[in-house]
């Protein structure tokens, strides 16, 4: 039987229409036999986007039809973008959807788009928050498409507030407002709900151009101020399955607590060697630990090893299927969701101190020069002689704390090694031009309502970067081994940046006096690492390096090995944490098949049409809790900036658009927005390249990294953001007011700008008088 590649490339080289099923059996010379199986492809590769299914029993190619296969990103504006899944030829960026060409689409579905020329659209405007994709731009001429067919639903049910109107009718007001029309609501359906809870609806009718969407309510989650609320929001909002289904619990509940003798027969056994894991303080799972010693030779004879997920977790069974779903753990600042039932996660596959546990190992020998001289794969068994933490680490290493240093003094020279190896391979990832962002990070501290009392910076130290150097060397070496082996697989790709964003990047640092010092389409890693290097300790040393990070591709997963350009590492893959990543999954499996000799003609044909679209969604997952995660923090940061109206703080200046400064508080790392209202002290003009606004007769400006002075004006809780002015600006148009006599100023005060936050805000109003409805 035909692989769905091959399947594929007839289809372009001899179907040259779109075509019936019994049309292209007989052009594609299946066998009568073998046209059962011939459908089951084909329906996959309709379900996958790679060939379109038209009303009137057609097959075509997307392309061919001049369609387009992508998932559709709303504007609160009324109109969407599609990111195509496949480079399509003579289309650059997104694709522009007008407001009457959604057809049935909403926020996050998987669609086919109907190409039809080019138009003048705005950028997407961002509602809160930091810009995405650097600042808003002017009107540009992008590719138009019309939604002709949804593949996908993002999800059936959606979380919102429960409201009524005059009438008594009930609606479901969405809580992501990117979704654009209310979801009615029969008074039959509401499951109890009162009028301004939060609740979540099943979608029993999809919107059309004429008519809104209906569902019923299944889940009513309470208010949304209570504790606890605004995480299941946000679990509910991005589709993350809480719970774990029985069939799985079920299953790794048989799977028991302790190691089986049987398992252990066949492997290589570690439990005499000296391990550890390192982790955080709070860690209740932990997936990796290290050995090492040192050569006769010199040499560091390093051990990494994993959790050995792949034994217990088979291909089709119900953990398997639940974690592909899951894609990966997702962490929220009061717990995790894990991709797995806590008796794996934080049992049977955590590499417990003073236990058996089985384990995937790699043992690499490093020479001097950081480089892997040799190196062994093995099926393992460890015994983890103590479960270490960053911070004990660092006191011995760092600190040289002699209590922690006598307590442990058994394995302080076995640390001190580790430390050594560290900086050799840190200094060869540095010569190769690996770049390194050491931006601060925060870190939340929670009440025991789940609320934020304190924001603090994240300290990392050399624990931290000890193990994560280790962590980078193994996944390269699996991926470059399952490069030379030419086994399928899922690699860790980050492709080198788009040249035109490299040119505006070019630009703007030029205009700080720096430079990449090479042609835009010649960069390399090592030119950004020189910047990185260069601008170290400058006051311009943020703006840049978050710009930089806005230039760069985003990392995602892929059956081919591209190579990491931030990484400057020619192969690599993720293969260190199989109990919170599938992807790891996927590598611990082709490892074991390509160990004992199962990568038989069928298996990897079989992987080769199903590792394409596990790539695309577990890539899809990751961005998906990458968004929750970041969501949820930016919510309790406002929350936790509701009673600090009118205080000042200082800040940076991280995004500059037409419509004001996006600025982050140094003290509590929390992001607000100076809207250009505020700025009335001038007629301020955006300059898009230089991400500067431009005062026009003062001629002061404000750019990207600008140090600033801000006052908290207003937290919006209903869309979730930090409203600022600057304090030069709001003490300049005080004063104007002042000597303009007693009209009444727009500019408020401390004193009544807490006033004014503690009246009723959008939403309670929204609740007293009947909503309006959006169709």
């Amino acid at each position: 039987m035909l692989s769905d590649d091959q399947i594929l490339a007839r289809i372009r080289e001899q179907v040259h229409h779109p075509a019936t099923l019994a049309e292209l059996a007989q052009r594609l010379e299946i066998a009568r036999e073998d046209r059962p199986a011939f459908r089951r492809r084909l329906k996959h590769l309709v379900a996958s986007g790679s060939v379109i299914a038209t009303r009137g029993g057609h097959f075509g190619l997307p392309d061919r039809m001049h369609l387009v296969v992508g998932r559709i990103d709303m504007s609160a504006q009324g109109f969407g973008f599609v990111r195509p899944e496949r480079p399509v030829e003579g289309v650059s960026g997104d694709i522009y959807v007008a407001g009457v060409n959604l057809q049935e689409a909403m926020q996050g579905d998987r669609v086919v788009v109907r190409l039809e020329g080019v138009t003048r659209v705005p950028e997407r405007a961002e509602r809160s928050g930091r810009p995405k994709r650097g600042p808003i731009r002017p009107p540009m001429t992008r590719t138009e498409g019309r939604v002709v067919q949804v593949l996908e639903r993002a999800s059936t049910q959606v979380v919102g507030r429960y409201v009524l109107d005059s009438s008594g009718l009930g609606y479901v007001v969405p809580f992501d407002k990117k979704i654009l029309v209310d979801i009615q609501v029969q008074p039959t359906e509401t499951k109890g709900a009162q009028p301004g809870e939060m609740v979540t609806v099943a979608i029993t009718r999809w919107p059309t151009p004429t008519r809104g969407p209906a569902g019923r309510i299944v889940e009513v989650l309470g208010d949304i101020d209570a504790p606890g609320v605004d995480l299941q929001v946000i679990i509910r909002k991005y589709g993350i399955n809480d719970a774990h289904g029985d069939a799985a619990v079920a299953e790794a509940t048989r799977l028991g607590s302790a190691v089986k003798p049987k398992d252990i027969e066949g492997r290589t056994d570690f439990r005499a060697v000296p391990t550890v894991t390192i982790d955080g303080e709070d860690a209740r799972d932990f997936d990796d630990a290290i050995t090492i010693e040192r050569l006769p030779n010199g040499h560091y004879w390093l051990g990494v090893h994993i959790a050995d997920v792949s034994h217990y977790v088979r291909e089709g069974s119900a953990l398997d299927k639940e974690a592909y779903e899951r894609g990966t753990s997702v962490y929220f600042p009061e717990r995790a969701v894990h991709m797995f039932p806590h008796e794996l996660s934080t049992g049977l596959c955590s590499l417990n101190p003073q236990v058996d546990r089985l384990v995937q190992s790699c043992l690499m020998e490093v020479n001097a020069k950081g480089d892997v001289v040799r190196y062994e794969l093995h099926d393992g068994v460890i015994y983890s002689d103590e479960r270490m933490t960053y911070n004990a680490v660092n006191a011995i290493l760092t600190e040289k704390d002699p209590a922690t240093r006598e307590r442990y003094a058994a394995m302080v020279p076995m640390f001190e090694l580790m430390g050594e190896l560290f900086e050799t391979l840190n200094a060869r990832r540095r010569r190769r031009g690996s770049i390194d962002f050491d931006l601060p990070e925060n870190e939340l501290v929670l009440d025991e309502a789940g609320r934020v009392s304190a924001v603090l910076a994240s300290e990392r130290n050399i624990a931290h970067r000890l193990i994560e150097e280790f962590m980078l060397l193994a996944n390269e070496t699996v991926a470059q081994h399952l490069s030379d082996h030419g086994t399928p697989s899922l690699f860790r790709i980050h492709e080198a940046p788009d040249v035109v964003k490299v040119e505006e990047f070019e630009e703007f640092i030029s205009s700080l006096g720096h430079s990449l010092a090479v042609p835009s389409h010649s960069v390399q890693p090592k030119h950004f690492q020189k910047l990185v290097k260069s601008i170290e300790g400058t006051p311009e040393e943020r703006a840049i390096a978050m710009l930089m990070l806005r230039t760069m591709q985003k990392a995602r997963y892929d059956v081919s090995n591209l190579g990491h350009f931030g990484l400057a590492a020619k192969s690599y893959c993720h293969f260190t944490s199989p109990i919170r990543r599938y992807p790891d999954l996927v590598v611990h499996r082709s490892l074991r098949a390509q160990r004992q000799g199962q990568l038989t003609e069928e298996r990897v044909r079989e992987w080769e049409e199903e590792l394409p679209e596990a790539a695309r969604h577990t890539s899809d997952r990751e961005r998906r809790a990458d968004e929750a995660e970041r969501e949820i923090v930016q919510w309790k940061k406002v929350r936790f900036m509701a009673d600090k109206v009118g205080e000042e703080f200082q800040g940076y200046v991280i995004g500059v658009a037409p419509f004001g400064l996006f600025v982050q508080l140094v003290e509590h790392f929390v992001d607000g927005l100076v809207h250009i209202s505020s700025m009335a002290d001038d007629y301020y003009r955006f300059i898009d390249r230089q991400h500067v606004l431009f005062g026009e007769n003062t001629g002061k400006s404000y750019r990207l990294g600008d140090k600033v002075v801000a006052q908290v004006t207003r937290v919006d809780m209903e869309r979730r953001q930090v409203e600022l002015g600057l304090a030069d600006i709001l003490d300049v148009v005080r004063q104007s007011e002042r000597n303009r006599g007693p009209r009444r100023s727009t500019v408020v005060s401390k004193v009544e700008s807490r006033k004014r936050a503690s009246r009723p805000g959008r939403r309670e109003r929204e609740q007293a008088r009947p909503p309006k409805r959006r169709r």
